[in-house]
């Protein structure tokens, strides 16, 4: 019987994060007329089982950025294009960039114009290929053992590679975005170099496709309050950016694609 109890709540929080977007365990132990610890106990199970991404008083569905970088670059290529051509107008000539490994980071790197001039680090071989065809932009290539799931390099020499830079910007790549949670990644290592990155930088974009926000992965990079811009797709909800301003971030509406 308890296990069907369990069963039948877990059910029922799984279409409540489908719904809702969130759950919060307080509501939850009310509805259920169980204790908020029975409920956070169903929210450690079934994040453990990779149904839910735990957060400070419940629980966010799960990022949808999974699989490797080949794999991510051909999902919603013509939404990403849209957004990258949003994001390369942020990018000021003569400043130093620093490119984090993603699909949408890449498109980035594309969709700069052939004349901007900039000084372009990345850890991304896949980003520096593209950039190296930009004739004004000087490519720094940041080193180490290149993670086949982000495509970038992690681990202690991109680190060290890493401190002797100081980006005007970073482009930072995000599996999850939201407002509570703040932006979050899966990889462990790959949360590590993001962090060290962005400290090192003045200014911190996001571009990111509407999929990823309101869900979180497991490892957190900072919170949506020291991005100072979110690129976002052109259907974005504007009631939940209006949300993202009042925390700090600026909000780039990207082209509606065909």
């Amino acid at each position: 019987m308890q296990d069907f109890l369990l069963r039948e709540r877990q059910g029922v929080i799984s279409e409540r994060l489908r719904l809702n977007g969130r759950v919060l365990a307080t509501e939850l132990a009310l509805e259920f007329g169980v204790s908020e610890d029975t409920v956070r106990r169903d929210l450690r199970e079934m994040a453990a089982a990779g149904l839910c991404e735990r957060v400070y008083g419940g629980a966010l569905p799960i990022s949808p950025a999974h699989g490797s970088l080949t794999q991510r670059i051909g999902f919603a290529a013509d939404r990403k294009q849209a957004l990258a051509r949003a994001a390369a107008t942020q990018i000021a000539a003569g400043s130093t960039v620093f490119f984090d490994a993603g699909s949408t980071n890449l498109a980035i790197a594309n969709a700069l114009p052939a004349e901007l001039a900039l000084t372009a680090a990345t850890n991304a071989p896949a980003i520096a290929a593209a950039l190296i065809d930009k004739p004004a932009v000087n490519v720094i290539l940041i080193g180490g053992m290149v993670d086949r799931q982000t495509g970038g390099s992690l681990g202690a020499k991109a680190l060290r590679d890493m401190e002797q830079i100081s980006p005007d910007l970073c482009i930072l790549g995000a599996c999850g975005v939201d407002l509570e949670a703040g932006i979050t990644v899966f990889g462990f290592e790959d949360a590590e170099f993001k962090r060290f990155a962005t400290s090192r930088s003045k200014r911190v974009l996001v571009a990111a496709t509407s999929e990823k926000f309101g869900t979180a992965a497991p490892h957190s990079i900072l919170p949506v309050a020291h991005c100072e811009c979110l690129v976002v797709e052109h259907d974005a909800d504007p009631a939940i950016l209006a949300r993202y301003r009042e925390r700090g971030c600026r909000t780039v509406l990207a082209e509606k694609t065909n």
